[in-house]
């Protein structure tokens, strides 16, 4: 078996039947990574010794009939978000450039499933941008184009996956940084449920601050199949004793599902969100196609919000937060009545989405209203079937369940006329994984696998 391209489920399977050895699946993908990441610039931080020490180890204990977990041997990165012992980490931006001295719960909870981590994968500063560069490490190009963006803020993350450097990465998601990538790089990606994952070790501060964006922001992971999605988010996912937002609900078992019969509601874009046409087409066909099996798909009506003002909402709350801890901002902190205030609006949206998949099981929807831009500028206007639309549209497809906090995956689906992946966003009820990722697994025989980038 040639471990690159592998999936991280099958890599597991080939260590634990000694079909290869973990040192293999490493050497494997260092080889990539030097013959690849030069161009891309997706890995920045390298830990090629400790990493085949720890390969040494595993293939030992192995021997002595003594796995570590369901990822014994598989290598992998980390967005340079995650606090990683004795490991850089940046989050991009130079006064957070440190070595932490233990793991988040993220690392430590891959590790002690067996993984071995390689090294960080590259973000843009402080996470802030859909494009990924830094003045630390540079910019981050897509395997598909060099030219072009993979996406951010889990770019990085996205292009290691994508072009056969690792198996799988774990990136975060405030407004669609894990789901935007996967569409730019063909590469799937889950935010989970709000609160699903401990965000502890999340943006490490050397500086010890209070962590300040404790809602909306999720961590999920990045990979090139459903079943390594549904195997690492049940790793990282539930209560870890340090992050108390946590709490114990059980995740449920992935099923197998069967579309015909499903309710499946879809929407081509949501009222005010620009979008290109190939992705509303994409959508559209899809939805005939789900139809024709004998689901129940319709372009539902949608829950009675004002989604734009939904997304400004959103930004403002999380705003809310971070002025309270970032007084030099020139931005007056909110008052306690004003943050509550905006939490009861977001409790309406809640309540909103939750009544809407009460009656359906599935809401179909793009990404983004546009498959992976050119480098440029970040705010400036992009084209979208010839007219410039706002760059912080980017990110509106995805950050919408944001603010709500609903599971979202997004898969690859086809390609658009430039040859680039374009993908497609499901999304859940609060709390159902499950069975999320059961219709996510059962629609790739509708839309494929994962599709290798020409030249990789």
């Amino acid at each position: 078996m040639n471990p690159v391209f592998a999936t991280a489920t099958q890599l597991a399977a080939a260590i634990r039947e000694r079909h290869v050895t973990a040192s293999d699946v490493l050497e494997a993908h260092l080889a990539q990574i030097d013959a690849h990441n030069p161009a891309i610039n997706a890995i920045v931080t390298m830990d090629a010794h400790g990493a085949r020490q720890r390969a040494r180890e595993a293939d030992a204990a192995l021997a002595r009939g003594e796995p570590w977990g369901p990822l014994h041997g598989v290598p992998f990165t980390l967005k340079d978000a995650h606090a990683t012992a004795h490991m850089r980490t940046t989050t991009g931006f130079p006064p957070f450039d440190h070595v932490p001295e233990s793991d988040g719960a993220v690392a430590s909870r891959l590790k002690a499933a067996g993984g071995i981590i390689i090294g960080k994968s590259n973000v843009p500063v402080m996470l802030s941008d859909f494009q990924t560069s830094n003045p630390i490490f540079g910019t981050t190009n897509n395997p598909w184009d060099v030219k072009r963006t993979p996406g951010g803020s889990s770019g990085g993350a996205a292009a290691a996956v994508a072009s056969g450097m690792v198996p799988f990465d774990i990136g975060t998601d405030l407004a669609g940084s894990v789901r935007i990538p996967a569409h730019f790089s063909g590469v799937y990606a889950l935010k989970p449920t709000e609160h699903r994952v401990s965000l502890d070790g999340v943006v490490p501060d050397p500086h010890h601050s209070p962590r300040s964006v404790r809602i909306m922001s999720c961590i999920g992971p990045v990979a090139r199949s459903v079943d390594d999605i549904d195997l690492l988010y049940r790793i990282i996912a539930g209560p870890d004793g340090r992050d108390t937002d946590v709490p114990p609900v059980p995740l449920g078992v992935r099923a197998a599902i069967d579309l015909a019969g499903l309710r499946i509601a879809y929407a081509p874009t949501f009222p005010g969100f620009p979008v290109a046409a190939e992705i509303r087409d994409a959508i559209e066909t899809l939805a005939q196609a789900l139809q024709s099996i004998g689901a129940s798909v319709v372009e539902a009506p949608l829950p009675s919000l004002d989604f734009r003002d939904d997304l400004r909402r959103g930004g403002a709350l999380v705003g809310m937060i971070t002025s309270a801890f970032q007084p030099d901002t020139g931005n007056a902190p909110a008052t306690i009545a004003q943050y509550f205030e905006a939490l009861a609006r977001r409790d309406q949206s809640i309540m909103a989405w939750e009544q809407f998949f009460g009656e359906w099981d599935v809401l179909l929807c793009p990404p983004s209203m546009t498959t992976a831009f050119p480098h440029c500028t970040p705010g400036s206007p992009l084209s979208v079937d010839g007219r410039d639309e706002s760059y912080w549209m980017v990110s509106a497809h995805a950050a919408l369940f944001n603010y709500p906090g609903n599971p979202a995956i997004v898969m690859p689906c086809t390609l658009d006329r430039d040859g680039l992946p374009l993908g497609i966003q499901l999304v859940g009820r609060r709390w159902d994984e499950s069975r999320l990722l059961g219709i996510a697994k059962a629609m790739t025989a509708f839309t494929g696998e994962f599709r290798r980038p020409s030249g990789f």
